[in-house]
């Protein structure tokens, strides 16, 4: 996602951009029942919550994270964790990440149904863009 200071509202933006690519599992439109059985996917997220299966399945996909957790927080299913300057330092052993360091993200701990996220820098030190990253199924 492009950088922007409130980490919540790129969520936001992303959940929408993702639910309305279609880029998600749809539980009640898979691939394994007929096609006359297929439902078509919902209109809105609010919809799409309202489906029980869905709620007990999720779509595996960044829909199932919700909110983005502060400092103060203790981690929960359906949130995203920012990557703190701590864990940057001691993990990778630099203040800022950019885009080379996602292939490392590996090293910070995580949680199935707790996503992690981190605002990449340009070479310049200021901040471009916010990786979003984790498992939310299996």
């Amino acid at each position: 996602m492009p950088y922007q200071e409130d980490l919540g509202a790129a969520l936001q933006q992303l959940r929408r951009e993702v639910f309305e690519a279609g880029d998600y599992y749809w539980v009640n439109g898979g691939d394994r029942r007929p096609e006359e059985e297929r439902e078509p996917r919902p209109r809105s997220l609010e919809a799409l919550w309202e489906d029980e299966l869905v709620q007990e399945t999720g779509t595996h996909s960044i829909l199932d994270i919700f909110h983005v957790l502060g400092p103060d927080d203790t981690p929960d299913y359906n949130a995203v964790e920012p990557v703190t300057a701590a864990e940057t330092q001691e993990l990778l052993g630099v203040d800022r990440l950019t885009r080379a360091h996602v292939k490392d993200f590996d090293v910070f701990p995580r949680s199935r149904c707790i996503g992690r996220c981190a605002v990449l820098h340009d070479d310049a030190g200021d901040p471009r863009e916010i990786c979003f990253w984790g498992h939310s199924g299996d």
